[in-house]
């Protein structure tokens, strides 16, 4: 469904100029975004996937990934098409990397019966927005945001973190967590790979943080990209200053997909950069390896509070109240 869109500018020759993301792309009567996704119709900016869901799934919420926000629940996920960022190696660029075609498989819901399909799914805490980019379906996901916290549902974003202030000041009243891609800590990785910029990752990170909400990070680790271990290192600290030494890190292993054919990442780079985050950070895990132990254990006394195997979750060492039984010490956020 086409809908016009939030935070644009019309322009004196019947172009627009969206100011959603950092591209601040400047349209012409009939072209579409970087995101391909939003065009400028007749002088007005209009988005061409509100409603349209491409992926709808109940999902364990340490899929998203989040390991420190309400551990063994269940979400209930949705997505639609486009993306503001144009990687290479894309892991989900059926979805992502392509326009709101209407040949595409799809199916229209409105943000109520998102909603209302949220509140009676057994189980389910909430509505993740996540599977491609979220930044580029804003308005449809802004509507269900808050639909459902007047509903009491948790709401989640699963994003690149490319988007401008307003925008994001706008989300946070309606958004409790956020997980973000910190796809790399170098502006030349974010420019080639990706056709975009490192800075306003940063800025989006430290928005979110300033705002009090949850946040956890995901780094996709590629050979021969973005796994220089002092770059990698510069990025870690930069998380433990500017975010916090609690922030949670997901190192992620890369298998090949759309335009990229490295070979996967191996497995001891991944170990050799967890070694690295945990000299600055208090929880790093490690992702998209096979029965990898990622468990969960309180920094003051070292008891077990979660153990995991793949999404499997079991909350061992924590009481009612999210603290650790041994020593009081530790806090998570439970339904």
């Amino acid at each position: 469904m086409s809908q016009e869109a939030l935070f644009y500018i019309p322009l004196i020759d019947g172009s627009v100029q969206c100011t959603l993301c950092p591209h601040l792309c400047v349209l012409k009567e009939g072209k579409t975004g970087v995101c391909r996704v939003r065009t400028n119709t007749d002088g007005k900016l209009m988005t061409e996937v509100y409603g349209y869901v491409s992926s709808f799934n109940l999902d364990p919420i340490e899929k998203k990934p989040f390991y420190h926000f309400h551990p063994g629940s269940l979400i209930l996920s949705i997505g639609t098409y486009g993306c503001n960022l144009r990687c290479f190696f894309c892991q989900k660029c059926t979805i992502s990397q392509t326009a709101a075609n209407p040949e595409l498989p799809r199916t229209y819901f409105t943000p109520e019966q998102i909603v209302d399909k949220a509140l009676n799914q057994p189980g389910n805490i909430g509505i993740a927005f996540t599977y491609n980019e979220p930044v580029v379906w804003f308005e449809y996901m802004y509507e269900i945001a808050k639909l459902a916290k007047k509903a009491g549902l948790v709401t989640v974003m699963v994003t690149n973190g490319y988007i401008n202030k307003e925008p994001l000041k706008a989300l946070l009243e309606y958004i409790d967590a956020f997980s973000i891609d910190l796809k790399a800590f170098s502006e030349d990785f974010y420019s080639k790979v990706t056709t975009s910029k490192l800075e306003p990752v940063k800025e989006t990170l430290k928005q979110i943080r300033n705002a009090g909400k949850h946040i956890e990070i995901v780094n996709l680790l590629i050979p021969g990209l973005n796994d220089d271990e002092n770059t990698f290192a510069s990025m870690v600290r930069w998380i433990r200053d500017e975010i916090g030494k609690e922030t949670v890190l997901h190192i992620s292993r890369y298998f090949p997909n759309y335009k990229m054919v490295t070979e996967a990442t191996p497995v001891s780079l991944i170990r050799t950069a967890k070694r690295i985050a945990e000299k600055e950070l208090d929880y790093v895990y490690t992702g998209n390896i096979y029965a990898e132990s990622n468990e969960t254990r309180c920094k003051k006394c070292n008891n077990l509070l979660i153990s995991r195997y793949l999404y499997t979750t079991n909350i061992v060492g924590l009481d009612n109240t999210g603290k650790c039984n041994a020593c009081g010490n530790y806090f998570l956020k439970k339904p």
